[in-house]
């Protein structure tokens, strides 16, 4: 059972910070260096001081990015800088967008809400997850929640709602005037209703109960509220409904049209002995490949983006397509895997899901089988770093920093469904739901 419940949330004062433009952040998670001297410089109550604190060489264990992040949260609630809501409420929350890489494209709205969900372990059928998650973020997060007791950030959860009844309830909050709106650096308007009606609190709350979760973002932040839950639990027991067993969420219907995945591509350094006609050599047991060959930046750009449009038409009819670029080579390539492939044959202890992704033939097949890399190497990414941006990983190949880069089609929002459903993981860095969820627009302190 999914359990939802209204909260007292936290929220910045816009006139104490000059705006929210100057306070608000990205998930903590991809605040790189440079965007975190940014946003230090926007504003003393930036949320990158909370959630993204500059260490220091003194640090202790009484004095550091942790304490010192307590110390400033509990001055701004003294201060009025973010004030606690008077009653509980749950927070339409919708997102205006449009893809990065195609900024002349449609619009996008993705519609959710935030409210607080109960913690479930995953065994309970509940809450399912996608990806794997490795112990130093979860280290961190749970040091800053042990300090702060508070979630400045929201767990982004998918739940399957066909016929968009909690959508519907969120459009009549929407026509109102948002408590708060807000652009950020990759010019996603964010805007935020409180729903206070005790009627579609209710309504939303029995919508709610029989749904299973996925969490999209936010897997360490989930197993570090898990493990901050037990740590309450074992220095005192806590009932059910106590604050400590519940985290901070934004539900997002998955059947919905504002669902985007972005793919992240592949770029290959390091492998001993890589050369494009080894590998073609060795890749053409399992795909076809097709050379899209270019002279000079403007025509490399006009084929890019033939090669983009082809890989898409390919996925739209179910074909298994991996795009490709090698370094000392004017020229682009499109490898489709052989339509004679038997699948279970080199893919025999995966599942049927598993076997259909596009990743999964990269890693397995192109990476395991045509370069040799195990799938230690793959986890560790001894030979591999990722790029979201199709131009960024060309650039990558042509400026030597790189021997290769592969190119994806995006995960398919039901492909996740059926992974997560079946107790799955996918590859890491398989899935980029865009955009991100702005962190600091609600807080939740999990007590006093």
């Amino acid at each position: 059972m999914a359990i939802v419940c209204p909260f007292r949330a936290i929220r910045y004062d816009p006139e104490k910070v000059g705006g929210l433009e100057q306070v608000l952040t990205q998930p903590y998670d991809k605040i790189t260096p440079s965007m975190q001297e940014q946003y230090f410089a926007r504003s003393p109550y930036n949320l990158a001081y909370l959630i993204k604190g500059r260490p220091s060489e003194n640090d202790s264990p009484e004095d550091n990015v942790y304490t010192r992040a307590a110390a400033s949260f509990r001055q701004w609630i003294d201060q009025g800088i973010v004030i606690e809501r008077p009653q509980p409420a749950l927070y339409a929350y919708f997102q205006n967008f449009q893809i990065p890489e195609d900024p002349g494209g449609p619009p996008f709205l993705r519609k959710g809400f935030i409210g607080l969900g109960k913690l479930e372990d995953y065994s309970s059928g509940v809450v399912f997850r996608h990806e794997q998650t490795l112990s130093a973020p979860k280290a961190d997060r749970l040091a800053l929640l042990r300090a702060t007791r508070a979630h400045f950030g929201q767990i982004f959860m998918l739940y399957s709602d066909p016929e968009r009844a909690i959508d519907r309830l969120l459009d009549e909050v929407a026509a109102g005037t948002p408590q708060a709106r807000v652009k950020d650096d990759y010019d996603t308007v964010h805007s935020l209703w409180d729903i206070e009606d005790s009627h579609q609190i209710l309504a939303i709350q029995n919508l709610m109960r029989d749904q299973k979760l996925i969490i999209a973002d936010g897997h360490h932040r989930y197993e570090t509220a898990l493990n901050f839950r037990e740590e309450c639990q074992a220095a005192r027991p806590h009932s059910p409904a106590e604050g400590c067993c519940y985290a901070m969420m934004t539900f997002i219907n998955m059947d919905s049209e504002g669902i985007v995945i972005l793919p992240t591509h592949r770029l290959v350094s390091g492998v001993p002995e890589f050369g494009r006609t080894r590998f073609l050599s060795r890749a053409a047991r399992y795909f076809t490949a097709t050379e899209y060959s270019y002279s000079g930046a403007d025509e490399r750009g006009l084929v890019m983006q033939r090669l983009r449009a082809d890989m898409s038409s390919a996925a739209r009819e179910g074909l298994t397509v991996i795009g490709a670029i090698f370094q000392g080579w004017d020229a682009f390539y499109l490898l489709q895997l052989r339509k004679e492939m038997k699948r279970a044959e080199f893919l025999q202890d995966l599942s049927l899901p598993e076997r259909s992704l596009d990743v999964i033939v990269l890693h397995r097949i192109a990476f395991g089988l045509c370069l040799g890399m195990d799938e230690v190497a793959v986890r560790k990414e001894k030979f591999l770093s990722y790029v979201r941006d199709f131009e960024e990983g060309t650039q990558s190949v042509l400026q030597g920093k790189a021997q290769a880069c592969f190119f994806l089609n995006p995960v398919q929002i039901q492909q996740v469904r059926e992974m997560a459903l079946e107790g799955r993981l996918l590859p890491q860095k398989s899935t980029d739901f865009y955009p991100k969820l702005l962190s600091g627009l609600t807080i939740y302190r999990v007590e006093p």
